[in-house]
Parts: C-alpha cells; structure tokens; sequence
C-alpha cells in the first residue's frame, strides 16, 4: 500500500477513530465492541463475522501497529461519534481523512456540497478538507 495519498491517510488515522469510541463510549472495552458490532448489524455498515473483544478493540485503536481496523469498525464507530452529545472531533488530519472516508462510505451523496451540508454543524469546518479529498478520490474511483 502506499504511504502517501488520501487512502493512506485514512488508514493512519483509522486507529485513532476507534480509539475515539473506546474514549468516548459508555462501559468498558468488551461492551464497546458489543456496541460496535450490534450496531454495525443493525445499521447495515458491515459484517462484523463473529462480535470482537475488548482486546480487539484496544488492539485495532492502537497507533503503533501496522494492523488496519476492519472498515465495518470504523464506520460504525463514525455512526455512533458523530450523534454523541459530547461533539467529538477528529485530532489529526489523518484521522479527519477516516471521519469523511467513512461519512462518504456510510451515506449516499450526490455532490461534495451535500456531504459537508449534511454533517453535524460542529463538525462541517473541521471536516471540510477531509471531505473534498474523500469526494476527489471517490470521482477517481478509488474510495472503495
């Protein structure tokens, strides 16, 4: 995979979206992968397979290792941080670049513009940049 590019970035900041719910999420880590992967069949985001562990989780939240969380994790994890009350936002731009991979991925669009418009307004600046990248790089048909 390359390390540079739009896709890169999101996959660098995919640990820190998980990381993100585990934060942010009510219980410990083992009721937040439930969470994840109940909403994640509920919502249609994916296919979890079988429900991971808390261990799981941690692990696919850490930064230091060169595993890649599944997509259903993340977007799901998007799913749940963008109607928290808390208002969540992304630390870093590669995390920013996993927030609007997967609003794009979790939600049909039919321009940029109504990607942004559609967004929590807290999240609409922060966003934004990210947003334009994930819309450039689904008109080249690379957001899979």
């Amino acid at each position: 995979m390359p390390h540079h590019g739009f896709f890169a970035k999101v996959c660098r900041g995919m640990p820190a979206l998980i990381g993100q719910w585990l934060a942010l999420g009510r219980g410990d880590p083992d009721r937040l992968a439930l969470i994840l992967a109940e909403t994640a069949r509920v919502a249609g985001l994916g296919d979890p397979g079988e429900t991971p562990d808390g261990a799981t989780l941690e692990r696919w939240a850490a930064a230091d290792n060169d595993e890649i969380p599944p997509h259903w994790a993340v977007r799901t994890a998007l799913f749940l941080l963008v109607q928290m009350p808390a208002r969540p936002t992304p630390g870093d731009e590669p995390e920013a670049c996993a927030w609007a991979y997967c609003w794009l991925r979790n939600r049909a669009f039919d321009s940029r513009d109504a990607a942004v418009d559609a967004l929590p307004e807290h999240l609409r600046q922060p966003l934004a940049a990210a947003v334009t990248a994930a819309w450039v790089d689904r008109q080249g048909l690379r957001l899979v």
